[in-house]
């Protein structure tokens, strides 16, 4: 349900959100004027925000650009194999494409480790089990199932490689004293002033947000990891881009 209210909502339009909830709390709240003692640790805390911040958010994309590249070998990977059972009867090739459509299908709409995993398995001993005159084709698949696993693994250490909730404490609170410093800074007469100070919590913020979005892979970017599945199944293994 969470990741499905991040998923509907677009990140503009919570920036717009955001910013108005921050704009009310900077005309309507009051604010102080600190001291050289309190400006130095809004700037250390600062610092630090976006220090611990900025390498997590480049590991996070990093992380979604791999299983862009994961998803796609193994999108080839079975292209190839469905191609490859060309050359079985058809009752026998249908029965084939139909289990991969499953375990694709699976794959696309669990999206999580081991999703599949049951499909795929079937998959598996259907070819072990296979007995008949074209044991030698089958055999081939079954060889490329297997070396196939090498892209289920990386997908699954990958799909689990989520910021840690010892990562999300310390930075919710050095997110919590930056903006708490922000909003209630005194930073004189003027409306640009509070605007400014709304729109810098906004930026602030939506940093968080899309860190989020990317953790729980539901930033339009990591929305598209599973299109070349997509892609498969929509145009029957005639297709891959």
């Amino acid at each position: 349900m969470k990741n499905l209210i991040l998923k509907r909502i677009r990140l503009t339009q919570y920036f717009f959100i955001f910013f108005i909830i921050y704009a009310l709390i900077v005309l309507f709240a009051p604010s102080t004027k600190f001291e050289g003692g309190a400006l130095t640790l809004f700037s250390v805390n600062s610092f630090l925000y976006g220090f611990y911040i900025a390498p997590i958010l480049g590991a996070q994309k990093a992380r979604i650009e791999e299983l862009h590249r994961i998803v796609r070998s193994e999108a080839n990977a079975i292209f190839a194999m469905v191609i490859s059972t060309k050359k079985l009867p058809k009752s026998l090739r249908n029965q084939v494409q139909d289990m991969f459509i499953a375990y694709l299908k699976l794959s696309i709409k669990q999206r999580g480790p081991g999703e599949g995993e049951k499909k795929y398995e079937e998959l598996l001993t259907f070819c072990l089990d296979y007995k008949g005159e074209h044991e030698e084709e089958v055999n081939k698949l079954l060889d490329k199932l297997v070396a196939n696993q090498q892209n289920r693994t990386n997908f699954s250490m990958q799909i689990t490689n989520k910021v840690f909730s010892n990562e999300w404490m310390i930075m919710m609170v050095l997110f919590s004293i930056t903006l708490s410093f922000i909003l209630l800074l005194d930073v004189g007469s003027g409306l640009a002033y509070d605007f400014l100070a709304a729109f810098l919590c906004t930026g602030l913020t939506m940093l968080l947000l899309i860190l989020v979005k990317m953790s729980t892979l539901t930033h339009k970017k990591a929305t598209q990891i599973w299109d070349p599945y997509k892609k498969l199944i929509d145009s029957h293994f005639y297709r891959i881009d």
